[in-house]
């Protein structure tokens, strides 16, 4: 997935959410600020052991959600990688941090292959697909895109939006991170808003 398509698609996105973004406006919390977005919700999904499980036994915690695909080239593995290290910094602070990689290609992303594309990142790193119709109803409900290209039927590849959310169990959404944003930087944001909510 080259640079265009990534910033076409998040513009695309943030379009989707009915709702404004800006940077440096948020006074309490990071550098992304939010206003009217509903974003997450009630969803069902398969985990690696291949049992059926919902958000409410996923987000049991703040919690950082990142949808993408495990054949994805470069993004995915990246993005992933960065926020297992948010995680890691996080713990090193004494706060408890779940992560989550959902997949948008349930169709090759069977729950031992998205398993084990998590475990790479983070032992406790949550990995979860679905039927095709599962999948699209979680990435309605965070207001995510994909789509998948045209081309091998093995080897094609999926367009994605790439923004990470922090959730929690109680309160739902609290803000997201794009693909710019550190690992240092999601870690001192999550743990802002882990103190304020606390």
């Amino acid at each position: 997935m080259n640079t265009v398509i990534i910033g076409t698609t998040t513009l695309a996105v943030a379009a989707g959410f009915g709702f404004f973004t800006w940077f440096g406006g948020n006074e309490t919390c990071g550098d992304t600020a939010v206003a009217g977005a509903d974003i997450g919700g009630p969803f069902e999904l398969v985990s690696e052991t291949g049992e059926t499980v919902t958000d409410i036994d996923i987000i049991t915690k703040p919690t950082l959600v990142y949808f993408g695909y495990t054949f994805c080239p470069d993004v995915c593995p990246l993005d992933s990688a960065r926020n297992a290290s948010a995680a890691y910094l996080l713990e090193d602070q004494g706060y408890d941090i779940g992560t989550v990689f959902i997949t948008v290609d349930p169709a090759r992303d069977t729950p031992q292959i998205v398993g084990d594309f998590a475990d790479n990142f983070r032992d406790d790193m949550i990995g979860l697909t679905g039927t095709a119709e599962q999948v699209d109803a979680a990435s309605k409900a965070y207001r995510t895109y994909y789509r998948k290209q045209e081309g091998d039927p093995e080897y094609y590849l999926v367009d994605h939006s790439t923004q990470t959310y922090l959730m929690f169990p109680e309160t739902g959404f609290a803000t997201f991170f794009k693909r710019d944003h550190t690992a240092e930087q999601i870690a001192e944001t999550t743990a802002c808003f882990i103190d304020q909510l606390s």
